[in-house]
């Protein structure tokens, strides 16, 4: 019985600890010309407002994380102990200040965690019709495409970014990219040799998300909105946008990712799995699925898109 109580005991002083462990990860403070400035360490890094506020660590949690994506580390899947909680954290922590998940209240930062991870569960599963668990539990199953028909090396950028001997460009990443100048580009913006060395994508599960949310915080092309734009309202579509038919949202999100080779194609498959993973996001987020809007809101099929891909130029 002594030994019983003993053990009760310091389970309480472990969770006295760790409450107070809890307690004490309070931001760092200072001001600014009148402003109040915080910094979080890996949960917000940078002295910005948003670090004073709510961040996503506050409102989605390692569990969160865990249900989310709860078929990646299964023996079966392609890139088991690859992609993680902190790595997510440590990478968003770049683009909080931003405003990515701190744009707006609570309901809001929850709704683009789940859009932007609904890309990503969409673009690196391996769940199928009959998977345990169900198709949508197998999120982040990749960290590269695995049996790549060509090495994605365009001449056409030889002088800017040019391909490197016996480097294929194949798609790596949480939002998988190809070709040599997507990762020059996107090398460029991180300050990452991504153009000789793609393999890092692979290597560091941060890097992997941070190029993701990069892509997802950035115009693709001049006079055009960001997918994080589009979806928290700081885009204001223009008359021409209107007869488009593209409104703010996360159908508009899958129009500035992917242009032509999702949208405007009607009831494809492909849009209706991202939609699909983005709802059953909110849901296992605790907000709710209804919460997503109205069917125009959550679809492409109609919308005129962004982006013409050159195949489709070229059989046009």
């Amino acid at each position: 019985m002594e030994a019983k109580w003993l053990v009760l005991f310091s389970v309480a002083a472990m969770l006295v600890a760790l409450a107070n462990c809890q307690e004490s990860l309070k931001p760092l403070v200072k001001m600014v010309k009148g402003k109040k400035l915080c910094d979080k360490g890996w949960e917000c890094k940078g002295w910005s407002k948003y670090c004073c506020n709510r961040t996503i660590s506050d409102y989605f949690q390692t569990y969160q994380f865990e249900d989310l994506f709860a078929k990646r580390n299964t023996p079966v899947a392609h890139a088991v102990g690859f992609w993680d909680y902190h790595s997510f954290i440590t990478a968003a922590a770049q683009y909080q200040p931003h405003g990515f998940g701190t744009t707006g209240e609570k309901l809001q930062n929850m709704k683009e965690v789940a859009a932007f991870l609904g890309h990503v569960g969409s673009k690196t599963s391996c769940g199928y019709g009959v998977a345990t668990g169900g198709p949508l539990a197998w999120g982040l199953c990749y960290n590269k495409e695995m049996s790549p028909s060509k090495i994605y090396c365009d001449d056409y950028y030889k002088y800017t970014y040019p391909c490197t001997p016996g480097v294929s460009y194949h798609g790596r990443g949480a939002l998988p990219i190809y070709w040599n100048y997507n990762y020059g580009e996107t090398g460029e913006a991180l300050k990452v040799d991504l153009l000789n060395h793609p393999e890092y994508l692979e290597d560091n599960a941060t890097l992997a998300f941070q190029t993701a949310m990069w892509r997802w915080m950035t115009p693709m092309k001049k006079h055009q909105p960001s997918a994080h734009d589009v979806f928290v309202g700081n885009w204001k579509p223009t008359k021409n946008d209107t007869l488009a038919k593209r409104v703010p949202g996360f159908g508009t999100t899958m129009n500035v990712l992917y242009g032509d080779q999702v949208c405007g194609q009607g009831d494809s498959d492909s849009m209706n799995n991202m939609i699909s993973h983005y709802l059953y996001y909110l849901d296992l987020l605790g907000v709710g699925r209804e919460e997503a809007g109205p069917h125009d809101m959550l679809t492409c099929e109609e919308q005129e898109p962004f982006t013409v891909s050159p195949s489709s130029a070229t059989s046009s």
